[in-house]
């Protein structure tokens, strides 16, 4: 851990950020963009070291009102430009929601809770989607979403911190003091919840797989029952394939049962899938409060940006804003 560099008064506040993972980088930037000297405190030996690390990307702001509550929505719709004008390789081509055949009326209901979507058919879903051609009968179209790669996301928010004049201290421990700044902004997720009684954790599943057989263009959302999953397409015929609704505090490895039911769905997208590489498997507990919106919460000069839930992408940017406002008098 690198010697704690004290600030100079004369400059804006002094902040320190605890934690690298998507909502403390988007919350260091804001800070820095609006005047701040930002320090960033980060446990683990890299940015995204928690749950950013394994989520989707996904920029999905009428998707997700299929399981959110209308202001998740309602704050989230700027999310795509703020990404689009802070890092490269913003995709906004749409989301694309599918059923395989027996659980069709799955589509039908994802319809019934959200909105600005069109119903496609078979055709159109064979405009967007050549490789799906003949596979699925009706589908909706989320044409004003996106997507974006966490990983690189990440990366590109750290190296602007740094141009902003943050800094960026790596392997720092959890007992580590936050002495001699005039603002700590904890965003620590689910390792802060013996702070927040109201916390639980949500487990979350990924794969990587690379599959170049198969080449898509936007995140497709496949729905089920039990577990709907989502498939997001990266560079070079990688997929991310996730499930993020899985209401347990278990972190450990993924489970057999888990494993199959993800490879089986997208299996069921396409069967070329069924050579895909697996280069990846990963879980994760994500931080959330009972109603499943993140929150900014202050105590004297400690704020928390916390409880994530499924919407650290979409959400992250609303709430920065909110923790910049109150470390500048405006909140």
């Amino acid at each position: 851990m690198a010697e704690q560099t004290a600030f100079s008064p004369a400059a804006g506040p002094s902040v320190l950020v605890r934690g690298a993972g998507v909502s403390g980088l988007t919350a260091a930037v804001t800070l820095a963009e609006r005047g701040a000297r930002v320090h960033v405190h980060e446990h683990g030996a890299r940015v995204g070291s928690g749950a950013s690390w394994y989520a989707g990307g996904m920029l999905a702001p009428w998707c997700e009102a299929e399981s959110a509550t209308r202001e998740v929505t309602e704050q989230s719709l700027s999310s795509l430009d703020w990404w689009d004008a802070h890092v490269p390789g913003v995709t906004r081509n749409g989301t694309l929601v599918l059923a395989p055949a027996r659980d069709v009326r799955e589509v039908a209901r994802f319809g019934r809770r959200t909105s600005h979507f069109s119903t496609i058919g078979e055709a159109g879903i064979t405009e967007l989607e050549p490789d799906l051609a003949d596979r699925f009968s009706t589908g909706l179209f989320f044409a004003g979403e996106g997507h974006v790669n966490p990983r690189d996301a990440l990366a590109a928010l750290a190296a602007r911190l740094v141009d902003l004049g943050g800094q960026i201290t790596f392997d720092v421990p959890r007992t580590a003091g936050t002495g001699g700044y005039d603002w700590v902004v904890d965003c620590t997720g689910i390792a802060a919840r013996d702070q927040m009684a109201d916390m639980r954790g949500v487990r979350g599943e990924m794969l990587l797989l690379r599959c170049p057989d198969v080449t898509l263009h936007r995140p497709v959302r496949m729905l089920h029952p039990r577990i709907p999953i989502y498939i997001v397409p990266r560079a070079d015929h990688v997929y991310m394939v996730g499930a993020t609704m899985i209401e347990s505090e278990n972190a450990g490895p993924m489970t057999l049962r888990s494993m199959a039911e993800m490879l089986g769905a997208v299996y069921a997208l396409h069967p070329a899938f069924g050579e895909a590489e697996i280069l990846e498997t990963g879980t994760g507990l994500r931080p959330s409060f009972p109603d499943n919106m993140p929150a900014v919460r202050r105590e004297g000069r400690h704020i928390h940006i916390n409880g994530m839930y499924r919407h650290g992408f979409l959400l992250s940017p609303v709430r920065a804003a909110d923790a910049a406002d109150i470390v500048f008098g405006n909140g």
